[in-house]
């Protein structure tokens, strides 16, 4: 899986991406385990084999606050514990058991010191990840809770399916009461 993600950006040799998969650590995560914790520092970068994880912090009142979801053939980390080497206020934590293939961060600063490949390959999944926590952003400051729903209906149905309502609202910005007339007006 890991290796026909890589294929997809046409930008690594084969060489590189058997590298990769040789460097690949698997690892077993269960539903409700974290892969790692606010105050923890990120050392690995995963890409996601089956199964599906969230990532939340906490608010100032204490309450959890759904900050993404991943799904397979997607990588995930606490990005700024990862660049920065600073503890994460972050934490991601499996909401079904998942196969994941760690690269850690000295593997993943190897290959881009060498590599050109890689240094690009890096540059896009940063744009990426810009890319959709700006939108998310500007989703959550400029849109109502209803066209915030309807945007994931258009692009992310998958949320809808598979992810409890208590971390749709959290993840919406809307409490699971306002998420189910949300989604009885669309029904009716």
């Amino acid at each position: 899986m890991m290796e026909e993600y890589l294929r997809s950006f046409n930008l690594l040799t084969e060489a590189e991406i058997e590298d990769a998969l040789r460097s690949a650590r698997p690892k077993m995560v269960p539903k409700g385990e974290f892969l790692i914790q606010e105050g923890q520092v990120s050392k690995d970068v995963a890409f996601i084999a089956s199964g599906f994880c969230m990532s939340y912090y906490h608010n100032t009142a204490g309450e959890e606050v759904a900050f993404c979801f991943a799904f397979p053939n997607s990588f995930i980390t606490a990005f700024s514990s990862f660049i920065s080497q600073a503890p994460t206020a972050e934490n991601i934590v499996a909401l079904t058991d998942m196969e994941l293939l760690m690269l850690s961060r000295e593997k993943v600063q190897e290959v881009t010191a060498v590599s050109p490949n890689w240094a690009r390959f890096n540059q896009l999944m940063a744009e990426e990840e810009y890319m959709r926590l700006e939108k998310r952003v500007f989703l959550l400051q400029a849109e109502t809770a209803m066209e915030k729903y309807q945007d994931l209906l258009t692009h992310h149905p998958e949320y809808l399916q598979l992810i409890p309502q208590s971390y749709l609202a959290s993840y919406l910005g809307i409490t699971q009461r306002h998420l189910s007339r949300i989604r009885q007006q669309l029904t009716n």
